[in-house]
């Protein structure tokens, strides 16, 4: 009885989840009405009050889930890679890029700093700069890059990477924006490595 009943607010939870992503994504938060995002997924108003409270704390789920999802790509790229460095840096450059797909550039980069204020402040963002902070101290014990502080290095990197998406995701030119801060960010993170790796 317990299992089925924890299965069903499961059942609710994503149905509401998905409705709001799609519709949040296509729409936009403010013009996605509670009436609409319910009646999407065969709910009631009730039903989102109880799981969520508003359609703030709708959003917030939306994010989370959809925050999930790319940490599990970056992740994926980061075990591919062939050496720390590469996957440090192509880590990196997967999430810049990602500011360009619609879904992501409209509900992480726009509507949820609008609706949620500064992402830096956002829960997921700890989590961010604790796996940021583990690869700069793999680096620095591989004497790949220079010998600095990894927490502080892990919160510029994450800050510039989150500035580079937020401004590919309001540019009247992503692709190009996305670009200069893919150029950018590499000229930038050349300058932990150890000057004999600059040149090898």
């Amino acid at each position: 009885m317990v299992q089925k009943r924890a299965e069903m607010i499961a059942e609710t939870r994503s149905k509401l989840i998905k409705a709001a992503r799609e519709a949040f994504a296509t729409k936009g938060y403010a013009e996605s009405s509670m009436d609409d995002l319910t009646a999407e997924a065969g709910l009631t108003r009730g039903a989102l009050y109880h799981h969520f409270g508003d359609k703030k704390g709708l959003l917030q789920a939306v994010i989370t889930q959809i925050d999930r999802e790319m940490v599990e790509r970056l992740a994926a790229i980061i075990e591919g890679a062939s050496t720390t460095w590469d996957g440090f840096v192509d880590e990196n450059i997967a999430y810049i890029k990602m500011a360009l797909e619609p879904e992501i550039q409209r509900i992480m980069f726009l509507e949820g700093p609008a609706v949620l204020g500064d992402p830096s402040q956002w829960p997921s963002q700890n989590s961010c700069i604790r796996s940021t902070q583990r690869s700069i101290q793999k680096l620095i014990e591989e004497e790949i890059v220079k010998p600095i502080d990894p927490l502080a290095a892990a919160h510029l990197i994450n800050g510039a990477l989150r500035g580079a998406a937020l401004w590919i995701a309001s540019s009247d030119d992503p692709q190009l924006t996305s670009q200069n801060a893919v150029d950018s960010f590499m000229a930038l993170v050349s300058g932990l490595l150890r000057d004999n790796r600059k040149t090898s």
